[in-house]
């Protein structure tokens, strides 16, 4: 079982300790006040993984047996590293959506759009280049960051409806 993240006790995520991964999380909730809304608390952490990632198996493989045994050691081991990069990539981007849920909150408090579309595409030309510096392709890089802002956008949007609501029952 992966360890999940530390709570630094700002009501932030220590990325440190979300890089190796090595520290377990009692959650993020400034002290049990976080924001729920239809979408679901985005601001703590669900301090339990699912059963998929509690009988995840590292070593799986169709290739097991087929292979020479050095060979799948090897695989194995570079595999291992994806496996870590991809669960802190996962709490990476939770990092991201708590961030954006607050700039959502926000938005909704004073009446502002979800989108904001000078900011995008500042922030698609800015990965493009990030991407071409890494080597990564910077089509895939604007692909996946358009992905994360059509989501946001939803989630200001619903935290932007919710607000309506409130408003209206007060």
């Amino acid at each position: 079982m992966l360890p999940l993240c530390s709570d630094t006790g700002r009501g932030e995520t220590d990325i440190a300790a979300l890089a190796c991964l090595g520290s377990t999380c009692e959650g993020n909730t400034r002290g049990g006040a976080a924001r729920h809304h239809r979408l679901g608390c985005m601001t703590e952490h669900n301090n339990a993984l699912s059963d998929d990632a509690d009988s995840f198996n590292p070593a799986a493989s169709s290739l097991a047996g087929q292979v020479d045994r050095a060979v799948m050691d090897e695989l194995l081991s570079i595999r291992s590293s994806i496996d870590n990069i991809d669960a802190t990539l996962v709490f990476l981007l939770a990092e991201r959506f708590k961030a954006t849920q607050k700039v959502g909150v926000l938005k909704a408090t004073h009446k502002l759009p979800a989108g904001d579309p000078g900011r995008e595409s500042a922030q698609i030309a800015r990965l493009r280049r990030l991407a071409e510096d890494a080597h990564l392709d910077p089509a895939f890089a604007e692909k996946f960051l358009n992905f994360i802002i059509s989501e946001v956008i939803r989630h200001h949007e619903a935290i932007a409806e919710d607000h309506q609501i409130s408003r209206q029952q007060a």
